[in-house]
């Protein structure tokens, strides 16, 4: 399978007709934050079971000349998300992950969409109405999509848990199964919904008629969340994380998201001069793991809401510090493994214009299909992203009215010195940061093309979405001896399916010096890279 080549524009998507829909705007004369808000809203209709606008989203932006920028678009806990509210409800261990108390946080996602359409008409000129840009969306959710095995199979496994669940059943599924593979899946509340956030905006959404709407909904389903939740929610313009690599920076988001662990795990490798080992060996294996270990050990000391921390995110990607943690790496044998962050539903997406603007955007409700409820008017899925938080206050990330849960999500971007630019994600829990990992080193570091440094079998230390144990995960197209050779330097290895969705869903672009784009979309998804 081969790179994808473009010129004018480029989008990867993990569903085509999200990537369609994104080229479509570009080839109108939109730029790429037009593009992506575009896309943002119609994968949020074609892949139900990843993502949803009850849900939150982050974005690294650069434009030629410009500064690095991003969006942050996570809401916070309810005002009313307290210990205190559990316990009432006898709930004191832990909060559940389904159900109206598990959605306890604000979704932020649609205010990120504003956000980016403002800077697309401030900064790059963008023309195109929001109401184009959401007509996509609209139309798939009144008229309907082709159901996915990956939408079809992912509910089929999660019925049983979900069908009891406020609106679960009315709307994902049929007669009371998963729908069939290929059949039309409707979604016409969802739709209403989106055409009022295109008629008036995406403010309406937290300080209009959608947002009276919404918090009833929520307050009646036995949620912590209200209006006055709704109406504080702002999206947020941040300067990324940067890591200075020695074949060009790398970018992606602050805290509460993981970005900087993604950024030391190519740092440390970067320390340890990765190239000298084969791509895909053992030793290239091993060590991608095991500075997998350093940076988890980072995160789950301090990394948190900012506001929370005692540390600046930046300083772990000090050379220093990383050439300390590249030190603790032993290439003779593995490293104990605890338990990790656990799964989490997700979906990346990246877009260059013919100008070399670039996007990087992740949009999630955490879990597949978030806390399982879906609100009756709106039709909107909501998140379970606050169930991530702990009832124990001597937690790092324990409940607080108005805190920010931490997220795995964390969308990635890198400007090499050589004039390239490149955008690349993936979805996947702890996942995330590995599939990047792979992603980078395949391209940056031994000059793979975007496709093949995808679809070459991945690795995955720990749970992500629809798994539940931590053991060291290879596809089953690695070599037989490179699994027996990680298992003699103390991996616990679990064999998964030749292309299996547990590795992820990635996308990568990238844009030569000369305008030529290359693109690779994953093969475990539904997606595609659109060029033109």
């Amino acid at each position: 399978m081969q790179a994808k080549w473009g010129i004018r524009g480029m989008a990867v998507a993990p569903h085509s007709l999200a990537s369609e829909s994104a080229l479509a705007v570009l080839r109108e004369g939109g730029n790429a934050l037009e593009a992506m808000v575009a896309a943002a809203a119609t994968i949020a209709v074609v892949y139900p079971h990843m993502n949803s606008i009850g849900g939150d989203s982050f974005w690294v932006i650069h434009s030629p000349g410009k500064a690095m920028g991003g969006i942050d678009a996570c809401g916070a806990a309810a005002g009313l998300a307290t210990k205190q509210w559990y316990a009432e409800r006898g709930i004191t261990k832990a909060i559940p992950f389904r159900g109206p108390v598990a959605a306890n946080t604000v979704a932020g996602t649609i205010s990120g969409w504003g956000a980016a359409y403002k800077l697309s008409k401030q900064g790059l000129g963008g023309k195109i109405p929001l109401s184009r840009l959401l007509d996509d969306a609209i139309h798939y959710a009144q008229a309907g999509i082709p159901v996915t095995y990956s939408q079809s199979s992912l509910t089929a496994k999660k019925r049983e848990e979900l069908s009891a669940i406020p609106g679960f059943a009315k709307t994902f599924l049929v007669n009371g199964k998963a729908p069939a593979v290929g059949s039309i899946f409707k979604q016409e509340r969802l739709a209403k919904t989106l055409r009022q956030i295109a008629t008036k905006g995406t403010d309406d959404y937290y300080r209009g008629d959608l947002a009276e709407l919404l918090a009833q909904e929520l307050t009646d389903l036995g949620t912590p969340l209200r209006l006055a939740d709704l109406h504080r929610h702002h999206a947020k313009l941040i300067d990324p994380l940067e890591l200075k690599h020695s074949l060009g920076n790398v970018y992606n988001m602050i805290p509460p998201t993981q970005g900087v662990v993604s950024l030391m795990i190519i740092g440390i490798l970067d320390q340890l001069n990765l190239k000298r080992f084969k791509v895909d060996s053992t030793e290239y294996v091993h060590h991608c793991v095991e500075a997998t270990k350093q940076a988890f050990m980072i995160r789950d000391q301090f990394v948190t809401d900012p506001a929370y921390m005692t540390k600046n995110a930046q300083s772990f990607l000090a050379p220093a510090f990383l050439k300390k943690l590249a030190k603790n790496i032993d290439p003779n044998k593995a490293l104990p493994w605890g338990q990790g962050k656990g799964p989490a539903d997700t979906i990346w997406m990246g877009v260059i214009d013919g100008d070399g603007n670039c996007v990087s955007f992740i949009q999630s409700i955490y879990h597949e299909f978030g806390a399982g409820i879906v609100l009756p008017k709106s039709g909107v899925n909501w998140q379970n992203r606050g169930c991530s938080f702990s009832l124990d206050p001597n937690t790092l990330n324990h409940l607080e009215p108005y805190r920010k849960p931490f997220h795995t999500l964390n969308p990635a971007m890198a400007l090499f010195k050589d004039g390239r630019s490149m955008v690349y994600g993936t979805m996947g829990g702890d996942g995330q940061p590995q599939t990047q990992c792979a992603v980078f080193t395949r391209t940056a570091t031994y000059g793979l093309d975007p496709q093949d440094a995808i679809s070459r079998p991945r690795w995955l230390l720990g749970r992500t979405w629809g798994q539940t144990s931590d053991s060291l995960k290879l596809e089953s197209r690695f070599s037989p001896w490179v699994a027996k050779e990680l298992h003699a330097l103390g991996h616990e290895i679990e064999m998964l399916d030749a292309f299996d969705e547990t590795v992820g869903h990635a996308g990568c672009i990238i844009r030569d010096p000369s305008g030529t784009l290359r693109g690779g979309w994953d093969p475990r998804s539904d997606g595609a890279v659109s060029a033109f």
